[in-house]
């Protein structure tokens, strides 16, 4: 139907056949499309350049401090929740070069970082995934500071999202307002049944991706039984919060023993804040030359929960796991909220599927509001 124009909001058909076009599409356009992978043993984020290439049949079995892949053998792509790579990796990247200082005839030169930012697509960006993007705005795009990096970055992505209709047994979104089904900043939001996508036009740039393409308009039964998808999902999460009065509650309770019980089986040793999607502490490390005629400056992430992101002249501020711990978990749920106007929480549930001590942060949670609530 390409002599039909999509209305931007509108909700059309696209055979399954037709995604490789799709894909086709925005690598023409000079985007490196990256989505869901297979890849030892876990559901993983990299280059997709067909529909093949993402996880078709699969299933994940998820609790605190486990995780399996399951071969389930329907025809679906997009059933798979997520693993422990996260989508800031493409707008944040784990280590970044900032600039290189090399030793000249009467002097040093500086080499900045490349000034170009890539094009990425990602491929499948859930409901709190794509929130966790927009947290990640409110910290690297204020009004008083602005990272460089991000934001180049972030205004050259395309993002292709897709409702999620399979939640995990670690997923509490439907929980933080935040899922199964997307919000808005999308350019397309795919909703997929057995044989065809439902995909919604969000952004000009979406519309213009699909004019070209096979597409139908799509009937009131297909958007009746997306939006019945939707809704079970909501209805299938595998753990929830209670987040009336959370932020108020959790900075009234830093002296609750319940941090002193869970000090003592946490590991400090950073996993949470690696998989989480919207942490965001990094430091920067200089790499000096044997010769001592060049020096590199890059910015890597770190972790709360690393003994020496506290460390300042004089001592440690949080010297002990029980301080670490809390420090992580209240200015996630509390003091971000005051910070940013929204919780640093989306309800992925990675930090609970991929704690080696199997701590949940609901539980965690959930420990803190009895008192209160009783």
């Amino acid at each position: 139907m390409a002599d039909v124009q999509i209305d931007l909001g509108a909700t059309v058909i696209l055979g399954k056949a037709e995604f490789d076009r799709l894909l086709a599409r925005l690598r023409a356009l000079g985007y490196t499309t990256v989505g869901p992978r297979v890849q030892d043993g876990a559901v993983t984020y990299g280059p997709v350049e067909r529909l093949s290439d993402l996880p078709q049949g699969y299933t994940s079995e998820q609790d605190a401090g486990r995780y399996r892949l399951v071969a389930a053998g329907h025809p679906r792509y997009f059933d798979v929740t997520p693993g422990p790579h996260t989508w800031k990796q493409y707008l944040f990247p784990p280590r970044t070069t900032l600039f290189t200082l090399r030793r000249a005839d009467r002097g040093w030169t500086t080499e900045s970082r490349d000034g170009i930012a890539p094009r990425f697509a990602l491929i499948g960006v859930r409901g709190c995934e794509l929130e966790a993007l927009h947290v990640q705005d409110r910290v690297f795009l204020r009004e008083d500071q602005i990272d460089p990096i991000y934001r180049e970055r972030r205004r050259r992505l395309f993002i292709l999202a897709v409702n999620c209709l399979r939640p995990g047994g670690t997923c509490f979104c439907a929980s933080m307002g935040t899922g199964p089904r997307v919000g808005g900043g999308f350019d397309l939001a795919l909703t997929e049944l057995d044989e065809v996508f439902l995909v919604e036009i969000g952004s000009e740039v979406g519309r213009t991706l699909m004019a070209d393409l096979a597409w139908e308009s799509a009937s009131a039964f297909l958007q009746h039984a997306a939006a019945q998808g939707c809704e079970r999902a909501a209805r299938q999460m595998g753990r929830t919060v209670h987040v009336e009065g959370l932020p108020e509650m959790v900075m009234e309770r830093l002296e609750h023993p319940r941090w002193s019980e869970v000090g003592k089986r946490c590991l400090s040793c950073g996993s949470c804040t690696l998989v989480c999607p919207t942490c965001f502490c990094w430091d920067t490390q200089d790499h000096s030359a044997v010769k001592c005629d060049q020096t590199r400056r890059d910015r890597v992430w770190d972790s709360c929960f690393n003994p020496s992101y506290s460390y300042q002249a004089g001592g440690n501020t949080r010297p002990n796991v029980r301080s670490r711990y809390r420090q992580w978990l209240a200015h996630k749920v509390g003091a971000w909220k005051g910070q940013f106007d929204t919780l640093g929480c989306v309800g992925c549930g990675r930090c609970i599927t991929w704690c080696p001590a199997g701590i949940d942060i609901t539980e965690e949670i959930a420990a803190l509001q009895q008192e209160v609530r009783s």
